[in-house]
């Protein structure tokens, strides 16, 4: 018997797309991340306990402990950045980057699945 909560589940993951996260250190593994479109980078990072992400301001966009650089072309799929993301990039503890971004302020689409991000050495 297929119950309710069975059939919801399986919906929602027909609909999780994939994002790849790797870390500052190119010989450490790629962490994968299946996350559910409708959410923040940040937030599906935190679910998931992934390390590299601190969130400190847990999405409020205060503290720049979020931040991530996009892989090449991804870039461009991205909304164009707020001024107060802009502002507070320039807090980062590693040096911004061009395609730098705070991943609380990328909301995840079908249209971003497969987005790959780098994560810096440290947010502090």
């Amino acid at each position: 018997m297929i119950t309710h909560e069975k059939r919801a589940f399986e919906r929602d993951a027909l609909n999780m797309i994939t994002i790849q996260l790797q870390p500052h250190n190119p010989t450490q593994a790629v962490h994968t991340l299946q996350a559910q479109p409708g959410q923040s980078l940040m937030q599906a990072a935190v679910d998931a306990n992934l390390p590299g992400i601190q969130a400190d301001c847990g999405g409020l966009l205060t503290c720049a402990t979020c931040h991530v650089v996009v892989h090449g072309d991804w870039e461009k799929q991205l909304p164009p950045m707020g001024s107060d993301e802009d502002d507070m990039l320039a807090f980062t503890a590693q040096a911004r980057a061009p395609s730098s971004r705070l991943s609380c302020q990328i909301m995840l689409t079908a249209e971003l699945d497969g987005l790959q991000v780098t994560l810096p050495a440290s947010q502090y």
